[in-house]
């Protein structure tokens, strides 16, 4: 039976620490290494709740996307994180977290989003760096539909294949063919999307005045919500786990969803 330590290990020769950004906090931020592992529930996030389906469900392990935490000064029951760290422990659950790596990463949360929207990835959108062979690596990616797509189809299709509550966005008035994405929060990347040509970007998080840029840019800018826009990664994860330990049982999470509703 694999331990935490095996999985741990497994998931770095999979997806990298070194494709994380500087800021970022992942691998086995909670746990026993050495605790065999029968059960892994996945999740985008490490709430209360899912704390809680993977006590009732008896697994040993969860794997999320988002870090449980990024600084982390104490640990007390005075405080969010520090309940969520103890009701970990207590219940004998490690926790690994696979976060920016898992969104620059080949076949990661941006192939998953573009693959979702019908399209092809075609080359970086912005490069953080190189992997040790001298391949370029980074998040956002460009990429290109079979054909063109009426703008209000488009949306229709996000709207459908993300599972989403509901859709922001900007339309500059033209179909949709060579498009930018990046799950969460990437506006930042809106003037590389229009300087590439892309007449469309997909991300989350955009700020009112992103919508303002998109305009003078003369791109589409969908905002597809942040839990949406990653929570494609979450099978991803499960199939790599199923792949590398077909001894364990793997559940994504059924009680983590989007969280923002729209009136």
């Amino acid at each position: 039976m694999p331990t935490v330590k095996t999985i741990r290990d497994y998931f770095e020769s999979r997806v990298p620490t070194y494709l994380k950004m500087d800021f970022d906090n992942v691998g086995l931020l909670v746990g026993m290494a050495d605790k065999p592992v029968t059960k892994a529930l996945v999740s985008l996030d490490i709430t209360g709740e899912v704390i809680s389906e993977a006590v009732e469900w008896g697994a040993e392990l969860i794997v999320s996307h988002h870090p449980l935490f990024f600084e982390l000064k104490r640990i007390s029951d005075e405080d969010l994180i520090g309940r969520k760290v103890i009701g970990l422990i207590s219940a004998g659950i490690s926790a690994i977290c696979l976060h920016t790596n898992l969104d620059t990463v080949e076949g990661g949360v941006n192939d998953a989003l573009m693959s979702l929207l019908g399209g092809r990835v075609t080359g970086l959108l912005n490069q953080s760096g190189l992997t040790p062979e001298g391949k370029p690596y980074g998040i956002s990616r460009i990429g290109e539909l079979d054909s063109p797509v009426e703008f209000d189809s488009f949306l229709i299709r996000i709207k459908s294949a993300l599972n989403a509550a509901g859709v922001r966005y900007y339309s500059a008035g033209h179909p949709v063919l060579k498009l930018a994405v990046c799950g969460g929060s990437g506006g930042g990347d809106l003037p590389l999307a229009a300087s590439s040509g892309c007449d469309t970007f997909v991300t989350a998080d955009v700020k009112y005045d992103q919508f303002l840029a998109a305009k003078d840019y003369g791109i589409n800018l969908i905002d597809a919500g942040h839990f949406c826009t990653e929570n494609v990664v979450t099978p991803v994860i499960a199939a790599m786990l199923k792949d590398g330990f077909p001894e364990i049982e793997v559940r994504i999470s059924s009680k983590h969803k989007q969280i923002d509703s729209y009136y």
